[in-house]
């Protein structure tokens, strides 16, 4: 880990852009957190912007450095690791979920990757709490609160609103939300 004479500045901004502010890390932290993947062939091959392997393989390593994740062999397959969020990792919801509304607003941002996003606008800080005792139960293994409102889950919701966009008609997919 850097020193305090290691970092450009000790501006909060700057110093959580030394954490996250490159290209991948925050679309790694994403794809764990909304597309459950924990598994590093899981993040390589459902990347939808085509992360490469090595560049995989260096975001895991300074995520887990940072420890924003954290890693554990898989029972099931002796070669193979789960990569978890850790509490640092799942505070990042919200950061996400604002950069999320900033391109709904400003950016011409596809239907079928931005339903998550409306959801979570829509929802606010308050399905962002949801979600975030979810993902502690998930990768942190602790027990659920119990829940307020019958029903799905946040992230049973999320991905039944992208399964619903998924199965409609491509035209009827296509374009994105104006400021």
């Amino acid at each position: 880990m850097r020193t305090n004479n290691d970092h450009r500045s000790g501006c909060p901004i700057n110093l959580t852009l030394e954490v996250v502010g490159d290209r991948w890390s925050l679309l790694v932290i994403r794809d764990m957190m909304f597309g459950n993947r924990r598994h590093f062939r899981e993040l390589l091959a459902k990347s939808e912007e085509g992360i490469a392997s090595n560049i995989l393989a260096d975001r895991l390593k300074r995520l887990f450095e940072q420890g924003i994740v954290s890693r554990a062999d898989d029972p099931s397959h002796k070669q193979k690791a789960i990569y978890s969020l850790t509490e640092k990792g799942i505070e990042l919801l919200p950061v996400l979920a604002q950069m999320s509304n900033w391109g709904l607003k400003h950016l011409p941002v596809s239907e079928e990757l931005a339903i998550r996003a409306r959801l979570l606008r829509e929802g606010g800080p308050k399905l962002w709490a949801e979600f975030m005792h979810e993902l502690r139960a998930t990768h942190l293994g602790v027990p659920l609160p119990p829940r307020r409102r019958p029903g799905q889950s946040v992230a049973e919701r999320l991905e039944a609103a992208y399964a619903a966009i998924m199965t409609q008609q491509p035209s009827n997919r296509a374009g994105g939300e104006q400021a």
